[in-house]
C-alpha cells in the first residue's frame, strides 16, 4: 500500500514516523488526528517485532506442546504483517522471516507426530531461541523429518517476497528482474506442488537466488543478478 509515513499530530504538533512505530497514534499525546507531511510511498512492512520471551521461559521447564497454542498464532500474525517494501524501497529477503516460517511449519510437524525424537525436539528449541535474531540453521543441521517443513516454509516466504517485488517493479521497470522473478515463481510452485519435499540444496538455492536478486534491485549489482540467474538455471 502507499502511505504518507511522516506524520504530524493535529493536536500537539509532534512529528513522528509511522514507518518506525507502526502506529497512527501520536507518541506524545495519543491523539489519532494527524496529517501526512511527506509524499505517499509504498510500504508493506510492520514495525512490530516478534516477541517470544514468555514462551521461551515456559519451554525451559516444559515441553513444546505446552506452547504450541500460543506460538502458532504469534508466528502466523508476524509473517502476515511482515513485508519487504519500506518507505518505497524494496528490502532484502531476511533470515528473520525465514526462520519464523520454518518454525511455524516445524512446530506443526512436531505437534502432529505421535513419536518425536530428541533431534526434533532440540531442533525446534533451536529455532525458537534463534528466530528473533534470524539465526537460520545450516541445511546439514536440519533433521530429515523436518526437511519438507523447511522446503515448504521457504517457498511460502519466497512467494511473498516475489509478489511484493513484482508490485514494486511496476514503478521501477526492469526486464531482467522480471524474467528472473518468473524463474523464481516456477521453482517456488514446484516446491509447493511437492509439499516442500525437495532436496535441501534446492530449498537453499531458491532462497539464495531470491536474496541475490534483491541485492541486484537494491544496488544495481549485475554480478548478483548473474549469480541468481545461474543458480536458478541449475535447479531441477
Amino acid at each position: 500500500m502507499e502511505i504518507r509515513g511522516r506524520r504530524e499530530c493535529a493536536e500537539c504538533g509532534t512529528r513522528w514516523s509511522y514507518y518506525e512505530t507502526g502506529s497512527v497514534s501520536c507518541p506524545d499525546c495519543g491523539s489519532i488526528r494527524s496529517v501526512g507531511v511527506d509524499e505517499r510511498k509504498q510500504h508493506t512492512d510492520s514495525a512490530d517485532p516478534l516477541e517470544l520471551t514468555d514462551l521461551k521461559a515456559t519451554l525451559a521447564d516444559g515441553e513444546v506442546r505446552d506452547v504450541v497454542d500460543d506460538l502458532k498464532p504469534r508466528l502466523r500474525e508476524y509473517i502476515r504483517k511482515r513485508g519487504f517494501v519500506r518507505e518505497g524501497e524494496l528490502g532484502p529477503l531476511d533470515d528473520e522471516i525465514l526462520v519464523a516460517a520454518e518454525l511455524l511449519h516445524a512446530v506443526d510437524v512436531y505437534d502432529r507426530s505421535r513419536e518425536t525424537t530428541d533431534d526434533e525436539y532440540l531442533y525446534v528449541l533451536r529455532l525458537v531461541n534463534g528466530v528473533e535474531a534470524g539465526d537460520r540453521p545450516a541445511p546439514e543441521d536440519v533433521p530429515r523429518s523436518m526437511a519438507a517443513a523447511r522446503g515448504l516454509a521457504y517457498a511460502t516466504v519466497v512467494s511473498k517476497y516475489r509478489r511484493e517485488a513484482v508490485t514494486w517493479l511496476e514503478d521501477h521497470p526492469d526486464a531482467e528482474a522480471q524474467s528472473t522473478l518468473g524463474a523464481i515463481r516456477d521453482h517456488e510452485k514446484r516446491v509447493h506442488a511437492l509439499d516442500g519435499d525437495v532436496p535441501m540444496t534446492d530449498s537453499e538455492a531458491l532462497v539464495r537466488a531470491t536474496q541475490e536478486l534483491g541485492a541486484y534491485l537494491a544496488t544495481d549489482d549485475l554480478d548478483s543478478l548473474a549469480t541468481a540467474q545461474n543458480r536458478l538455471s541449475r535447479l531441477g
